[in-house]
């Protein structure tokens, strides 16, 4: 890593740095356009923050913001470090959809940052994998 912490984002946190400024991210924000933290992602969950990103109240959200849904992926493209696909995680969520940050973030042993429940439910399993999750980052991480 030399130096640097790296995290696995979830979806939802991206969307609460970007559409919905969520004051909870303001650190997260803060660390990734420092550099202090660096997000690993992979491809497809860059196409599916894309996608999610064309849902109709996302969509309706990013207008009254002025933005483009270009300009959101970006600022993603900007700040991600993508790396492959990374190999299924021994544990399993109940919620296909997220089962590939968990996979990420396994395979790096980097925190995992969601607020989704699912997720939530299996963090003491991941802890025995050495990946915390984390609902948000604060400046103590």
């Amino acid at each position: 890593m030399q130096g640097k912490a790296w995290v696995v984002i979830d979806t939802n946190i991206a969307l609460d740095l970007w559409i919905f400024n969520d004051p909870r991210t303001e650190c997260l924000r803060q660390a990734l356009h420092e550099g202090a933290v660096q997000w690993i992602a992979t491809a497809p969950m860059r196409e599916e923050f894309k996608r999610v990103l064309a849902y109709t109240h996302i969509d309706l959200r990013l207008q009254r913001l002025g933005l483009e849904l270009g300009e959101v992926l970006d600022r993603f493209d900007a700040l991600v470090n993508l790396k492959d696909e990374a190999p299924g995680a021994v544990y399993r969520c109940k919620d296909p959809d997220d089962q590939k940050f968990i996979d990420l973030a396994v395979q790096y042993q980097t925190p995992l940052i969601s607020k989704d429940k699912c997720v939530l439910t299996m963090k003491n399993r991941l802890l025995r994998l050495n990946v915390s999750v984390i609902p948000e980052w604060t400046q103590a991480k």
